[in-house]
């Protein structure tokens, strides 16, 4: 063998090994069909050759496993086959074609919700998924809809800006009220056909500020906002787990603008009654149901 041809082929083995080194750092991104009837509309296209869900299932988390095995940081999309179809027909590519199902899954994993895949079983990566998808959908609904309030007639403001302002105001004024603990609070208020839904989830030592996740908080506050905006009648609930206490459980009804307490005997009807039959459902142990307390300052002031 020349020199010549041992240097190529050191040079190949070099440009191997690169590469593969390069495969580890790149991430990864899984699309993911979560229900049957997802995995039935894919199954039009030849190129889907899966026909079972749950051996599809088994198929995906094995892939995962190995992804995770390589070192590679992977995330999970919620691959939806009306978008992807919809995605397809807008961008002029095949739809029954592997390049674009992959091109998709980019897409969505750049502005969707996605969940990391830290070796989690699949059973329980599916619920997170779509409890995110849904956050995502209520967000994008309830911001479209204060987007589509326009201007104040009589002051010119932004009508959808000055409810958010308003919201964030009593979020943080429930927060800084809540007290020491763990803190749940679930803000519910129906708009237009829908029944919009937003929970946030903080805790609070009692020595510095609350912590919360910003993007639960821009959900909250955003949902929270439709009700200002609209004037509906909404509600929130608020629950507090703390070290050797029993769960406490206060409620606020949304009113003009502002979160007015509920009465203790309000706050234990509203927990102990089924929500869809109106039956009543029994106490849960260990849980006081206590009145809305006083959030304080009332500012900024909700004017539309």
């Amino acid at each position: 063998m020349t020199h010549t041809e041992q240097f190529k082929r050191i040079r190949q083995r070099s440009d191997t090994s690169m590469r593969r080194a390069l495969r580890r750092e790149a991430p990864s991104t899984v699309g993911l069909l979560v229900d049957p009837e997802d995995f039935a509309a894919m199954r039009r296209y030849r190129s889907f050759t899966f026909d079972d869900h749950d051996v599809y299932l088994r198929q995906i988390e094995g892939l995962l496993r190995s992804l995770a095995a390589q070192g590679k940081h992977t995330t999970v999309a919620l691959f939806d086959p009306e978008d992807y179809a919809a995605f397809c027909a807008e961008s002029g590519i095949d739809p029954d074609a592997h390049a674009s199902r992959s091109r998709f899954t980019a897409e969505i994993a750049a502005s969707g919700p996605t969940v990391e895949y830290t070796g989690q079983h699949i059973d329980t990566l599916i619920p997170v998924l779509v409890s995110r998808a849904a956050r995502r959908a209520t967000w994008e609904y309830a911001t479209m809809l204060l987007a589509g309030l326009g201007d104040c007639a009589d002051c010119g403001q932004d009508i959808g800006r000055a409810a958010f302002d308003r919201a964030s105001h009593l979020l943080m004024r429930l927060m800084d009220t809540a007290g020491p603990g763990t803190h749940h609070i679930v803000c519910s208020t129906p708009a237009q056909s829908e029944q919009l839904l937003a929970v946030v989830r903080t805790s609070q030592d009692g020595e510095g500020p609350a912590l919360l996740d910003a993007s639960e908080g821009a959900e909250f506050a955003t949902v929270l906002a439709v009700g200002v905006a609209l004037r509906t009648p909404g509600g929130v609930v608020l629950r507090t787990t703390a070290p050797g206490a029993p769960d406490r459980v206060h409620g606020w009804r949304l009113q003009r603008g502002s979160l007015l307490p509920l009465t203790e005997g309000e706050v234990f009807s509203a927990y102990c009654t089924d929500a869809d039959t109106g039956e009543p459902v029994p106490p849960e142990q260990g849980v006081e149901y206590r009145a809305g307390f006083d959030l304080g300052a009332d500012e900024p002031e909700a004017h539309h």
